[in-house]
């Protein structure tokens, strides 16, 4: 067994924001895809610094949102032309403009369903562990601190260069984080 098997990650603390955004943009700059940033608030401009595309979860909300439409408009069409038909008053068995309010609502649901499971997907998650809940210096992400965190199954991690980046870029403590 590898000793890096044993750990999640390296952990930096930083003191502001402004040191954190300068670090993300060193660890963006140098390659890392599997790292993030903790802070106790929203910090403007970290998206950007930290190389981030848009989210994913609109083309699962667009995707289930789709098939609801499409899955009701089937759904109608099936049980009024072809399962039941049943004329009242002449009117045609299968109507876009009748079927309109089930689409709708089929539409909204199945996309709130998509929107659901793809952000589970998208952050792996349910997660019942996480490693950086038992570090007892992670706690105060919650209060003033702030933290980049760059896992150990990163393709470009290496444990001597990692922790002399995180030192470079300002960090006032780096430890390695136990899984």
């Amino acid at each position: 067994m590898n000793g890096e098997d044993l750990h999640y990650g390296i952990l930096a603390e930083f003191d502001t924001p402004a040191a954190t955004m300068a670090a993300a943009e060193k660890v963006r700059d140098q390659g890392y895809s599997r790292w993030d940033v903790h802070s106790p608030f929203p910090v403007h401009g970290m998206d950007e610094a930290m190389g981030l595309k848009n989210s994913q979860v609109g083309w699962f909300a667009f995707l289930g949102g789709a098939i609801g439409f499409f899955g009701g408009n089937l759904m109608i069409w099936y049980m009024n032309s072809f399962d039941y038909g049943l004329v009242v008053g002449g009117k045609p068995l299968y109507s876009a403009f009748s079927s309109f309010p089930v689409c709708y609502e089929m539409t909204i649901l199945f996309a709130a369903f998509g929107s659901l499971f793809g952000m589970l997907i998208l952050n792996r998650l349910p997660r019942l562990h996480h490693p950086l809940l038992k570090n007892r210096r992670f706690a105060q992400v919650t209060h003033d601190k702030f933290y980049v965190v760059i896992e150990c199954d990163d393709p470009r991690y290496d444990q001597d260069d990692t922790h002399a980046l995180l030192r470079e870029a300002g960090s006032r403590h780096v430890e390695l984080v136990r899984d």
